[in-house]
């Protein structure tokens, strides 16, 4: 079974930066579109960014889009997401969570489409933006 462990948060000032990396293990991830999403206090869970595996596409929503990038290792077991220029509004505890039929690329305004209702969440890394 796919697991992930979630990596890198911590407290930076506003135009700040942020490595975060998302660990996998239990199954290769070659098949998979992985994608980082976050949840501020009081707020509901929303993707960042993803990747897919298979062809490299890459998707950011609009707000983090210029700011954030996803990359991976070339072991295929690491995805990073590196966020600069951190913002307040970026506060949250940020997750990562993969899937093998979900595929965006470009830019948009939100994850379309992602099936909550059959992804399994880790626990999480939090990142705070603050001065």
């Amino acid at each position: 079974q796919l697991q992930f462990v979630e990596s890198g948060g911590g407290l930076v000032q506003p135009g700040g930066s942020l490595r975060l990396s998302c660990t996998a293990s239990g199954r290769s991830l070659d098949d998979y579109t992985v994608a980082w999403f976050r949840q501020a206090p009081g707020k509901d869970r929303e993707g960042v960014s993803s990747l897919s595996i298979r062809d490299g596409a890459t998707y950011y929503v609009d707000s983090v889009n210029d700011r954030f990038e996803i990359d991976r290792d070339d072991a295929k077991t690491v995805v990073y997401l590196k966020m600069n220029n951190l913002r307040p509004e970026d506060t949250g505890v940020y997750y990562c969570a993969a899937d093998a039929r979900w595929y965006s690329a470009g830019v948009g305004p939100r994850f379309d489409g992602w099936p909550y209702d059959r992804t399994t969440w880790g626990k999480g890394t939090l990142v705070i933006v603050s001065t």
